[in-house]
């Protein structure tokens, strides 16, 4: 396998839905690079400028009931509020979950390049360590 970067994310191909790979040096920051994996399956944020921010809290549970918990949150703020992350900052919190920060944009001010994500499936879900830093696999249902 080529040399890739410490940090980033990429699409795969999947049969009928979309498979998102993303891996960082820790576990926070691997699931923002999760979010912007899913954000860049269905929009083009190249042009897109942050208009605003929010800030959520992920309870405790298992790594990948973690990162579940981030991109389904990603998928309801579109839905219910025109929201999407143009930047994401994950921290652990003092409980065991996570924190995240948004910086956000309207659902109008970006371009829609591929099908919007409905869910995200537990099907061979995998995130936790490897390769000296987190990876996670993640499939998209559209």
């Amino acid at each position: 396998m080529a040399h890739r970067p410490a940090r980033g994310h990429r699409c795969v191909p999947h049969t009928a839905d979309v498979r998102i790979e993303a891996w960082a040096p820790d576990r926070e920051g691997c699931v923002a690079e999760a979010v912007a994996a899913l954000v860049d399956t269905f929009v083009d944020t190249a042009s897109a400028t942050a208009t605003g921010s929010s800030e959520f809290r992920v309870p405790p549970a298992h790594d990948g009931d973690l990162l579940v918990g981030v991109l389904d949150e990603v998928i309801f703020r579109m839905e219910t509020e025109g929201e999407l992350p143009l930047g994401t900052e994950v921290h652990p919190a003092a409980d065991g979950g996570l924190v995240v920060r948004w910086r956000t944009t309207g659902t109008d001010a970006v371009e829609l390049v591929g099908a919007v994500p409905k869910a995200v499936s537990l099907h061979e879900l995998r995130f936790g360590p490897a390769s000296g830093g987190w990876e996670c696999a993640v499939t998209l249902d559209v």
